[in-house]
């Protein structure tokens, strides 16, 4: 042992150090060589903050482009406040039509009251922005603003009044098939929360608007305090009239404990009924509907091919 040490102390402190940085170097190679081996548990840590990084900076992307909006729809909801056009019965009933459209979000009214006041003026600057580069008088700068603001006030309750009117033919074309499923179920042992909740499901690839509005009846039927109050709110956002008879029977249903699929059977019945009697009234319509087109298209064809070589006859001898 002291000949070792005596061995040490004769090699230099210099020496020394530089075998000990070798060392160190060594074992600092064969610890990067094993950790950089596929599987290692170094490359799966480096891997794992590599994403959550990645994670990390697309959530933020995703909050600036949505701080974007919310502060644009702040402002909106902010100059709509300001004028409080959310107020009042013209307010109340515009969110009636925005519901019955399909349209329950918070933002709904704010938005549709926004694009009514924005709409007409940015329309209006257009058309004299187009008519001044033209060059075009006076009035006819007038007439036009004066046109187009009318135009651009209007066109918003149109085209809600349109969504409205297409939502209510698909409704109506799905609803006996909604309550032939209702039926099966009923006859199956479900209850009416259970079926509008089965039936919601199958609908969800044929109808999803139906489907959503089914299960949202089926959830407020939870946990509302009065089930009329989720049946009152379906025939308010569904407003045609077989949707009226289905949350009537129902309710009565629940009111006096009439058995489910015989009220909705008979409900059924009830509905084909009054859709056979609506076919044969379009077909009685029909003569006194082609009436028209027929004076107006059809009567002319036929003089014209009757009268029409006599005519030409009488013209050539007339003229020999």
């Amino acid at each position: 042992m002291n000949g070792l040490v005596s061995t040490m102390i004769g090699w230099g402190g210099d020496n020394l150090m530089s075998a000990v940085l070798a060392a160190l170097m060594l074992a600092a190679m064969i610890v990067g060589f094993f950790a950089a081996e596929p599987g290692s548990p170094l490359l799966t840590r480096l891997g794992t903050l590599k994403d959550r990084v990645s994670g990390k900076v697309a959530v933020a992307k995703k909050a600036r482009g949505g701080f974007k909006f919310n502060f644009s729809m702040a402002t909106l909801k902010k100059l709509v406040e300001t004028l409080r056009l959310t107020h009042g019965e013209e307010a109340q009933s515009t969110a009636d039509k925005l519901l019955k459209a399909g349209y329950r979000s918070r933002e709904a009214l704010v938005i549709y009251m926004g694009i009514r006041l924005l709409l007409p003026i940015i329309l209006t600057t257009l058309v004299f922005v187009v008519v001044a580069m033209f060059h075009l008088p006076v009035a006819q700068l007038a007439l036009s603003g004066t046109g187009i603001a009318v135009f651009a006030t209007y066109l918003p309750p149109m085209v809600l009044k349109k969504i409205t009117a297409s939502r209510n033919r698909r409704f109506t074309r799905a609803l006996p098939d909604v309550l032939d499923l209702l039926v099966i179920c009923a006859e199956g042992g479900l209850s009416l929360d259970g079926s509008l909740s089965r039936v919601s499901k199958e609908f969800r690839r044929f109808l999803p608007e139906m489907a959503d509005e089914l299960a949202l009846t089926g959830i407020e039927l939870g946990f509302l305090p009065q089930r009329r109050d989720a049946l009152d709110n379906l025939s308010k956002r569904v407003d045609i009239p077989g949707m009226h008879s289905l949350t009537h029977t129902l309710i009565q249903t629940e009111k006096y404990g009439t058995p489910l699929a015989q009220s909705l059977r008979a409900l059924s019945a009830e509905l084909r009924s009054e859709r056979m009697l609506k076919a044969e009234e379009k077909a009685a319509k029909l003569p006194a509907t082609m009436t028209v087109p027929m004076i107006l298209f059809i009567l002319p064809a036929t003089f014209i091919v009757l009268v029409g070589p006599a005519a030409v006859n009488v013209y050539r001898v007339m003229h020999h």
